[in-house]
């Protein structure tokens, strides 16, 4: 049976339909919000994995015919997602993945197929409303619901789930998602925005969440209500063995856990763990299996306990401490700017790379009506040896191009005007060690890196991750967190901004949700963090270099009447190829009459923008003209004042006194200097020897 309901939503209308589309799948949810459609499919598998893990996936794919258009390249279907496609795929998976059942590891997928784009909508915040919709919906064990909204700021109006015309003039961009009692999920970027604006805009949207869990759950009532869970086979792990191994290892790895050093202390633990194996296999054969499992909960016990009774952390600190800091710049001979930032056991090798604007990347993407491109990106990778381990290297996964896509909001907002500094800028942070907060270490890096190189931010930018610990009623908050304090943790929350502000942010914890007082105590604890973090970054380079690097292409642009662009291209390429050839220097031309010119050498460059600057220039009246006699006549010279550009000198305006015959004065070829005296309506020019020779005799008496 069909069931289908339809409210008004910030402005818009939102429809929820279930029991017409893919009904074979444990739950399927067709939402509409204006002319953006979203189908979301919800499938379990009622066998337990063999994976030690619970695996979910959450897929979002948006289809081209969503919009009306072909993919592009050589292959008209579908292939690898997109950035965004990934980045939205995270963003529903974080606030869905804590609800499931601890113990549940049945394989799980959630598929969200965007099948219609009205290119003003972003449907990224309508798959997360239909993927809990749907799991509600659906025999599949989940303690939802939640929903997710993005939350913008127009003229210091909040705007819940802005269009893509008015995200252009928002200061805040940031998609929340949470339950009815508490935020589950942020992910964003803002201009520099303070934390108290930050709090206010999850407040708001906190409130637009809790109209959407009432929307969603009228249509489960509608449908009857949440089914009964399927059965499912969760770990059943031997007491007697538990008892045994917390016995002969807790006591060995709180001693493990005061060593500070992450590498020892895995070879410690990797040894306790062997024992183990040893010493329990013959006594428990069906149970060792579960060891892993069950030393995790050790560990985490272990450094939980020490933290909450203690205050002290895995590395020795207290909670509030941030691990020391270096940094270190232009260590990358050829690249255009390079930094390294290291804070205790984390390391970024940052290198800033600047192009042209033929080095932009074009996007195709069913959000907008055309190609778009964009002109400032962050490739953050993250090899094996990064973590003490031997793995194939393969493509950017996920975590990747989700950390890079966080690092990159974070240093955007702070980029100089395009036309002030026309550059493609490429950062790429290599991570040569990671012991937790990689991505704000980027943040780090590509920040001194692009100052190094000189380009001229409008400050400096940092980032710091917090951590929750929570039992009960004891909580704390940890600044600057481990690998280990994420794994074991609850929360794992990036702040990135500079001293005024904050530029970017994202959070994802492992708990049923924070109260906003708790975010408010962690965001107070980041802004110290960020304030400490950039003063020591400031003592490595406080300002942007006043010059770029040797080997950085030099760009000027220069703006020439789009009716002579033709002349600049030339038949067939001809001219504009014969400047790049004789200056070595990279042109491009936009229809607006905007010329890029880029190249290395300094002289290229202003050779081929006089070139030009030649071929485009508008004769002007006043200015006297270096040009070459192209024909004689009985009544004057034509001269070639700019190329393709002719003009009369009459024979009375040749020189000083009466001119018998034209020959006498000038002859077709010479290079004589003439003075623009006016342009008649029908663009025709009158040039005058006379009047050159007299303004240049004069100014060299002068």
């Amino acid at each position: 049976m069909v069931h289908r309901i339809e409210k008004q939503f910030a402005g818009r209308t939102l429809v929820l339909e279930t029991g017409r589309m893919a009904r074979l799948a444990d739950a399927a949810v067709f939402l509409t919000y204006g002319d953006s459609a979203v189908l979301v499919t919800a499938v379990a598998q009622r066998k337990r994995t063999h994976l030690p893990f619970f695996p979910l996936t959450v897929e979002y794919r948006a289809k081209s015919y969503a919009a009306g258009k072909f993919p592009g390249g050589f292959i008209k279907r579908e292939g690898r997602p997109s950035d965004k496609e990934t980045v939205s795929a995270r963003q529903i998976d974080r606030p869905l993945r804590p609800l499931f059942p601890s113990g549940y590891r049945n394989e799980t997928q959630v598929a969200c197929f965007i099948v219609s784009a009205d290119q003003e909508n972003d449907a990224d915040v309508l798959g997360m409303l239909g993927a809990s919709t749907a799991l509600m919906l659906s025999p599949i064990p989940w303690d939802g619901p939640v929903a997710g909204v993005r939350v913008g700021r127009v003229d210091g109006e909040w705007v819940i789930n802005p269009t893509f015309q008015q995200l252009d003039y928002s200061d805040i961009d940031m998609v929340v998602a949470g339950t009815q009692e508490s935020i589950m999920m942020v992910e964003g970027a803002s201009v520099e925005v303070s934390e108290a604006d930050m709090l206010e805009a999850l407040e708001v949207g906190h409130t637009a969440i809790r109209e959407l869990i009432d929307i969603q759950m009228e249509l489960v009532s509608m449908a009857g209500g949440k089914p009964d869970v399927f059965e499912y086979e969760t770990l059943e792990v031997d007491e007697a063995f538990v008892s045994a191994v917390e016995t002969a290892a807790t006591a060995r790895i709180a001693d493990a856990y005061k060593i500070g050093d992450k590498a020892e202390r895995e070879v410690v633990l990797a040894e306790i763990k062997s024992d183990l194996e040893t010493s329990l296999a013959e006594e428990y054969p069906d149970a060792i299996g579960d060891l892993s499992g069950v030393f995790k909960d050790i560990e985490k016990a272990t450094m939980r306990r020490r933290v909450l009774k203690d205050g002290v952390r895995a590395d020795g600190r207290g909670v509030e401490d941030i691990r020391d800091i270096t940094c270190d710049i232009g260590l990358l001979p050829r690249a255009h700017g390079s930094a390294l930032f290291t804070r205790g056991q984390t390391q970024a090798l940052a290198a800033v790379t600047l192009g042209s604007v033929r080095d932009e990347q074009r996007i195709d993407s069913i959000d907008t009506v055309e190609e778009t491109s964009k002109s400032f990106m962050l490739h953050y990778n993250f090899p094996p040896f990064s973590v003490g381990e031997a793995r194939p290297f393969r493509g950017a996964g996920r975590r990747e191009i989700g950390h890079g896509m966080l690092a990159e909001r974070a240093l955007q907002p702070l980029l100089p005007a395009y036309d002030d500094f026309p550059y493609t800028i490429r950062i790429v942070s290599d991570i040569l060690e990671s012991n937790g907060s990689s991505s704000m270490a980027s943040v780090c890096g590509g920040s001194l890196a692009m100052m190094a190189a000189g380009v001229p931010m409008q400050a400096a930018c940092a980032g710091v991750a917090m951590g929750l610990i929570k039992e009960g009623d004891d909580v704390a908050i940890l600044t600057d967190i481990l690998g280990v304090e994420d794994f074991l943790g609850d929360m794992d929350f990036k702040v990135a901004g500079t001293k005024d502000g904050i530029t970017a942010i994202q959070m994802d914890i492992k708990i049923g949700g924070l109260q906003i007082s708790t975010m408010r105590e962690a965001l107070e604890r980041a802004r110290k963090g960020r304030l400490h973090i950039l003063d020591v970054m400031s003592q490595t380079l406080s300002e942007p270099a006043t010059e770029m690097s040797q080997y950085a292409p030099q760009i000027v642009s220069i703006q020439i009447n789009t009716e002579k662009i033709g002349d600049l291209i030339g038949p067939k390429g001809k001219t504009i190829r014969a400047i790049q050839e004789e200056t070595g220097a990279s042109l491009n031309v936009e229809d607006d009459g905007t010329v890029t010119i880029s190249a290395v050498s300094g002289e290229g460059g202003r050779r081929a923008r006089e070139m030009v600057e030649a071929i485009t220039a508008e004769p002007e009246i006043g200015r006297i003209y270096e040009g070459v006699i192209k024909n004689t006549t009985t009544f004057g010279a034509f001269v070639e004042i700019l190329p393709g550009v002719e003009g009369l000198c009459h024979i009375s305006e040749l020189e000083d006194g009466r001119t018998e015959k034209t020959e006498d004065v000038v002859n077709t070829g010479d290079v004589v200097q003439v003075k623009l005296l006016a342009v008649d309506e029908r663009g025709r020019m009158k040039l005058s020897r006379r009047a050159a020779m007299e303004e240049q005799g004069a100014l060299a008496e002068n």
